[in-house]
């Protein structure tokens, strides 16, 4: 990861965020990308494999930032983004981790994607909410409950349509 390399990231986010992400970067401090740890642990997966399951960790952080914000919007966001390799570093580094940690706010500039919600996904994303740290510590009936967020698949919306998703996922 050096010189004019660049890493896709996926950052989550809340609504709420998003608009702040738009007028001032996003204060986020980490991230889901493919590393050397998570390609390792998963060795038959090809890019889009990959990519995919980082995609995901960073949805299901997006559940514990809405556990934080209650006045939010039940929607997972996940903002994915390309950033320089120098502004990424190294997650954690245990082995299958996407987790890496970013060294300033994200600008606007970088964002590659958007994925949000759909309106047919609150009422199970809600319930994932109020029991995702249960979920955490291994109760399977909160897991269960987590899972049924997971099953729906967030909506993609280009950097030109923000305005539009701001108003529509609010």
């Amino acid at each position: 990861m050096v010189g004019d390399e660049v890493v896709r990231v996926y950052v989550p986010a809340t609504v709420p965020m998003l608009a702040l992400l738009r007028e001032q970067g996003l204060p986020a401090n980490g991230g889901h990308a493919v590393t050397p740890a998570l390609r390792e642990w998963y060795a038959e997966g090809d890019e889009e494999e990959l990519e995919y399951v980082a995609f995901t960790r960073a949805a299901q952080d997006a559940l514990q930032l809405l556990r934080e914000d209650p006045a939010a919007a039940r929607r997972r966001v996940v903002v994915s983004v390309d950033l320089p390799a120098a502004a990424v570093g190294r997650g954690d580094g245990e082995l299958g981790s996407s987790m890496v940690e970013l060294d300033g706010p994200v600008p606007a500039s970088a964002v590659a994607a958007l994925h949000v919600d759909g309106a047919e996904a609150v009422d199970d994303v809600t319930a994932a909410v109020d029991v995702v740290r249960e979920a955490l510590a291994g109760d399977p009936d909160a897991q269960f409950t987590v899972d049924g967020a997971e099953d729906h698949e967030l909506e993609w919306y280009a950097p030109s349509e923000w305005e539009l998703l701001l108003r529509t996922a609010s």
